[in-house]
């Protein structure tokens, strides 16, 4: 945090009431056919995307180019790393570069502090702000990752950050790798959307309604909810290896990034407590399936992870101070899922080595020793 001037505090509690998420986002898509995504009428809007959509009131359809777009993801948001993810199952690191960055951020914006001399190396910006303000210089609400920013102009081009992956996915595809993984099997779409929403409402939204809630009642409302949903996965997962059965989909990736930070992070800082992930058998042994899963495991920074939260918080960690746990290394163990069949990737292959320059930090991951 650079001053007390730009401080977090009072940004995310509110006393005496329910957290609310802004969930108005830049609704700007890239897509491969513009025309076509504006005549199709296709569904918009939502918390969670529309495989397929539409393009909503006032919005721009931007082309698909490769080496045009920089997708700006700080691997710290969990939000932001579900891009990370599907940028590397499916292959995407020639098409869209990726920008990362730090940990921490005062109220104006996400910092480029990990870049030499704290710029970004393409952009050439400091903050993320200097993007959004370029393309709004008004900007009212808050700059948010994951945002796909335009090179050539350097202004910020989509924050909407449910529909981003999905994109990824359908508006991409002459650019995946060969063998990229089928995120989005339309045989499977109609039974996963309801399950994406419930994940999103009750599990990566119910962290943070636990953690930033303005009273006890409002907490004790959010913990509920999001213990039956935890209870609801533990529950699903007993007899089939993936969300949606034998190979992963995004609803996989949807919950990894709330689950690998479970332990290092909501279970204290956001007081989700009934018990750790390590305790519930099923959930425990699906993340680390997933970890040690090329393309998750190997995008996750754990020091990078608890530096944001137990930092930038400052409505629920006034010190600032970082723990020094959990031990991380048990992520590694045998985790039995391969018994219940499937294979992560269907007919698909696994992603090849992480890029240069793109590795997590050594140390912060048991998958990186130091």
């Amino acid at each position: 945090m650079e001053t007390r001037e730009y401080s977090t505090k009072g940004v995310y509690v509110t006393t005496g009431t329910e957290f609310t998420r802004d969930t108005q986002y830049i609704e700007d898509r890239i897509v491969a056919d513009p025309e076509a995504v504006r005549a199709s009428g296709g569904p918009v809007g939502g918390s969670i995307g529309n495989p397929y959509g539409g393009l909503s009131e006032g919005a721009q359809a931007w082309p698909v180019e490769a080496g045009r777009y920089r997708l700006v993801a700080a691997r710290a948001c969990p939000w932001a790393h579900r891009t990370i993810i599907v940028r590397r199952l499916l292959g995407l690191e020639d098409a869209i570069s990726l920008g990362t960055p730090g940990p921490t951020h005062d109220v104006r914006s996400w910092t480029f502090d990990l870049d030499e001399g704290g710029v970004d190396p393409v952009l050439g910006t400091q903050r993320l702000q200097e993007n959004y303000f370029k393309r709004f210089p008004d900007y009212p609400r808050g700059i948010t990752v994951p945002a796909i920013v335009d090179v050539p102009t350097g202004a910020v081009v989509t924050n909407n950050y449910p529909q981003i992956t999905l994109d990824f996915s359908t508006e991409w595809k002459a650019f995946h790798r060969e063998g990229a993984p089928d995120l989005l099997p339309a045989d499977k779409l109609e039974e996963m959307q309801p399950v994406i929403k419930r994940i999103f409402t009750e599990v990566n939204n119910g962290v943070y309604r636990c953690g930033f809630a303005g009273s006890q009642e409002a907490y004790q409302a959010a913990y509920d909810r999001l213990w039956a949903a935890m209870d609801w996965l533990e529950e699903r997962l007993a007899g089939q290896r993936y969300l949606m059965g034998d190979t992963i989909t995004e609803a996989d990736v949807r919950l990894f990034t709330t689950l690998v930070r479970f332990d290092p992070v909501y279970h204290g800082h956001f007081k989700c407590n009934r018990n750790k992930l390590t305790e519930m058998p099923v959930l425990w042994a699906y993340a680390r399936d997933l970890f040690q899963t090329p393309g998750f495991g190997d995008t996750v920074d754990f020091d990078q992870i608890k530096k944001h939260y137990y930092v930038v918080h400052e409505d629920i960690n006034p010190t600032g101070i970082v723990p020094a746990g959990p031990d991380l290394s048990n992520w590694l163990e045998p985790h039995g899922r391969g018994a219940l069949g499937g294979s992560p990737f269907g007919a698909g292959t696994a992603p090849g080595p992480v890029r240069p320059g793109e590795e997590v930090v050594p140390g912060s991951n048991p998958l990186y020793p130091a």
